[in-house]
């Protein structure tokens, strides 16, 4: 897990140098297609992935998106109308049966598909239309982290790639070849590793953020969950507000991501919030208690995410776990 994490930032200059041609490839189709709407399919950390996708969509194409259930196609049945409609399956192994499924009945249904994977010859990727290659290369570990910003990475360059009609605009260019040198800033600094052996015996942790920050939030809970054994509940910053503020006190952690854009700004309330109910805080960003770059918020979770990796490789290690392998958890999960 530890090679797999600093292995980020070359991951980052790897799809930067040779998958913008053929991200661009696959955004011109999606062009041509004028979607009416996105679907995406996924689960476990790239549903995650997913859930960053779909704002994406939304803010940056004005294309209502979100994410579907795939039992509801797999168990149910049910054979939703999909014309007009792009369906995208996002997995990192892309041998998931019921996303295979998923995409399958889509194309029949009337959709457009896409699979978004780290392996082109995986059977998501032959079921689906076009395919975006994430090229994380091998994952070593159990738990999913280069992979994870991978997809996030793939992820954006295709929705700004479809917003340019296929490539991407000089100015958006030069800001993305800044994120590898960000991402080695960020994984030098030992502020998160520092975190850990303060939170080994913690029960329970809350992670919290809103907009593009919310999704950093999940996989954050998820990555403690599955390396530390941590009981780890992810909340939107508005949802957070809404009853479960009332858990919050001294002997819970939460972990907020405040970025610098406007989400960050809509957290201000929830901080001030968790600080009237003397919460154990830690906040990510800019201005954080763990420091991340100032960029643009669309990239911010390519970085804040780094250092709560981290956080959850130290922690399995001062709980005596081991986070390369840790227990009831494999790389592929079937699930029908």
């Amino acid at each position: 897990m530890t090679d797999d994490i600093s292995e980020q930032p070359d991951v980052y200059a790897g799809l930067l140098e040779s998958g913008l041609e053929p991200i661009g490839e696959v955004a011109r189709h999606i062009a041509g297609w004028r979607p009416r709407h996105v679907v995406f399919t996924a689960r476990g950390t790239s549903d995650h992935a997913a859930l960053y996708a779909a704002y994406l969509t939304e803010i940056r194409l004005g294309v209502p998106a979100g994410l579907a259930s795939p039992s509801a196609i797999t168990v149910y049945g049910a054979r939703p109308d999909l014309r007009e409609t792009l369906a995208v399956g996002v997995s990192q192994s892309g041998w998931s049966p019921d996303l295979c499924e998923v995409v399958r009945v889509a194309r029949e249904q009337g959709a457009h598909t896409l699979a978004v994977t780290n392996n082109p010859a995986s059977p998501l990727a032959q079921v689906a239309e076009l395919h975006v290659d994430v090229a994380a290369g091998h994952e070593r570990a159990v738990a999913a982290t280069k992979t994870y910003t991978a997809e996030l990475l793939a992820l954006l360059l295709l929705v700004e790639s479809v917003r340019g009609g296929g490539r991407l605009p000089e100015e958006e260019k030069a800001a993305l070849h800044r994120l590898p040198g960000h991402a080695e800033t960020v994984l030098g600094d030992p502020t998160a590793e520092q975190l850990a052996a303060r939170y080994r015996f913690a029960d329970r942790l809350v992670t919290t953020g809103r907009g593009y920050a919310y999704p950093t939030a999940r996989e954050t809970a998820l990555k403690l969950m599955e390396t530390s054994y941590v009981a780890a509940l992810a909340f939107s910053g508005a949802d957070l507000l809404h009853g479960p503020l009332a858990m919050t006190q001294p002997d819970v952690p939460v972990i907020a991501i405040v970025g610098g854009g406007l989400a960050g700004a809509s957290m201000r309330d929830v901080v001030d919030r968790l600080g009237e109910r003397k919460a154990e805080l830690v906040t990510v960003g800019p201005a954080g208690t763990i420091r991340t770059p100032e960029v643009d918020e669309r990239y911010a979770p390519l970085l804040d995410i780094l250092p709560l990796q981290r956080l959850a490789l130290a922690l399995a290690l001062h709980r005596g776990e081991d986070p390369d392998t840790p227990r009831s958890l494999k790389k592929v999960t079937t699930t029908l």
